[in-house]
């Protein structure tokens, strides 16, 4: 595997001695910070073994062709481990998955739990170029393809270009497929004999996954995330939406997007379903609330894009439509507040969460429950940490050195506790731009991730809650100055989407000689 930046060599941000404990202070003072006990230590195949053994036949995970118990999703995870190791694959290697969303990607995750490695994820939509890309900076060992028939030809290509072998998921019991490429699978059967080790975890900050975002070079960076960082990620859903064994998510994400992670795995924790939803489904808003009704899904997250089409296509759908879902969760965009309006006014009966977080730290680090109060304010507040994590507003002076926000000023937001990463695989200088050594307290990683997002902390008079709140600016490089005036475009554009004549804006600065 690719070498990883060390804390030791992590560059340490530069906050004067006295500003570090008014940071720390501010935080606690501010609901910055949340402590919540978490046992870290179980691996999510161990949970999903447990309830296997309490409840076999209970439905685990669902996709357009079948549906997996907890006893045939643990069987099928130890039988694909056994061929991840008769592939070669050992602890703390890298092993690609890739291939249409489906049950089958689900039980691959939990066998690379099982046999210690790391999972990175290959879309079937990429490019051969991104294929390559993607697993060649992993350092991936072996593509695991999870379709039934024939793999996509750029999964095929990129995994040859990269110079990693192709493994096909073999037929699983008392389900027939194609018969299999022999130059793909070496004549392992998926009948053999399961794995009987028990899953190797040797650490709470294990490296459990890589996702590659967008780089600014154009070429993607591999966030490394942490055992740790997941399972507390999994278990700040379970608290703050209350979820239990009744619930059933859709997986509605693509493989390479970090909310794929836990629309896979957090009903495993608890004994609830995942519902995988294909493309056919989930790109057609009135066959997906169809799909969401017959199939008792209690728990969506979209864009809010997609939630606007959404409701623009249920306008004249038959009353009752969505009537069983709990939880809508808004990410991956900024949540306008005239479409939370319309939400509010359309699905009384269902709670919408505006989510925040970066890939680099495990996914969300912020949730905020959208209620009316919210809807007066320009922008929508993101919220407060989810549980064991610690955020600062900071702002940097003119000798560079940063010190802390206090209530209704602006900075930039700093992530710190349990889900922070370990930086960008076999990538010391573009890890050592946004990551740093904590200098504001013993957390579990000791690392400080810089979002590079400004922020507002709101403070309860300005947001008309309880307790102070984020705001979400945009990024910090699209403030600008106009005649010594310092405007945020972000804050323009949230004015213009206040039209109701305007679906979305954006707004560039132009100079003319």
């Amino acid at each position: 595997m690719k070498r990883l930046m060390t804390v030791a060599e992590l560059p340490v941000l530069e906050v004067p001695a006295a500003e570090i404990e008014r940071a720390r202070a501010l935080t606690a003072r501010h609901g910055m910070t949340r402590e919540h006990a978490v046992d870290l230590s179980d691996p999510v195949i161990t949970r999903v073994e447990r309830t296997a053994a309490e409840r076999p036949d209970l439905p685990a995970v669902t996709d357009a062709a079948r549906t997996l118990s907890y006893a045939q999703l643990a069987a099928e995870a130890r039988r694909l481990a056994t061929l991840l190791e008769r592939e070669g694959v050992r602890p703390g290697d890298v092993v690609g998955v890739g291939g249409a969303r489906c049950a089958a990607v689900i039980s691959a995750f939990l066998a690379i739990e099982l046999v210690g490695a790391l999972y990175v994820p290959a879309d079937e939509t990429w490019p051969a170029a991104r294929v390559r890309d993607v697993l060649d900076q992993a350092g991936a060992n072996v593509l695991l393809t999870v379709d039934t028939g024939e793999p996509a030809s750029a999964l095929i290509a990129g995994a040859a270009e990269a110079g990693v072998r192709v493994v096909r998921t073999p037929p699983t019991p008392g389900r027939t497929t194609e018969a299999q490429d022999p130059d793909h699978n070496p004549g392992v059967a998926l009948d053999c004999e399961p794995w009987e080790g028990q899953p190797r975890l040797e650490s709470l900050d294990q490296p459990r996954y890589v996702l590659f975002t967008s780089g600014s070079t154009g070429k993607p960076k591999g966030a490394v995330v942490e055992h740790q960082g997941m399972i507390n990620h999994l278990y700040a859903k379970i608290v703050d939406l209350e979820l239990t064994g009744a619930d059933v998510l859709a997986q509605t994400a693509p493989l390479g997007f970090d909310i794929s992670v836990w629309q896979m795995l957090c009903p495993l924790l608890i004994g609830g379903r995942v519902d995988v939803i294909g493309d056919d489904v989930g790109h057609d808003p009135v066959a997906f609330a169809r799909a969401v009704d017959d199939q008792g899904i209690t728990i969506v997250e979209l864009v809010p894009t997609m939630v606007r089409h959404l409701l623009d296509d249920l306008a004249a759908a038959q009353a009752g439509s969505l009537s069983g879902l709990r939880w809508m969760i808004a990410t991956g965009e900024e949540l306008p507040a005239e479409l939370s309006r319309r939400w509010l006014e359309t699905m009384p009966h269902a709670r919408l969460l505006n989510a925040y977080g970066p890939t680099e730290c495990s996914d969300d680090v912020t949730h905020h429950t959208i209620v009316r109060s919210d809807l007066e304010l320009l922008r929508l507040p993101i919220g407060t940490p989810i549980i064991n994590t610690q955020l600062y507003v900071l702002k940097q002076e003119d000798d560079d050195t940063w010190t802390a926000c206090d209530l209704d000023e602006t900075g930039e937001l700093f992530v710190g506790g349990v889900c922070v990463g370990r930086g960008y695989l076999g990538n010391p200088e573009r890890t050592s731009e946004a990551f740093y050594k904590d200098p504001f307290g013993a957390t579990p990683t000791q690392r400080l991730y810089r979002t590079g997002d400004a922020v507002k902390l709101l403070s309860p008079a300005a947001s008309g809650s309880a307790r102070p709140t984020l705001q979400y600016l945009g990024r910090v490089d699209r403030q600008v100055k106009i005649s010594g005036v310092r405007m945020e475009l972000g804050e323009i554009e949230a004015v213009l989407q206040r039209h109701p004549g305007v679906g979305a804006a954006a707004v560039v600065v132009h100079e003319y000689p």
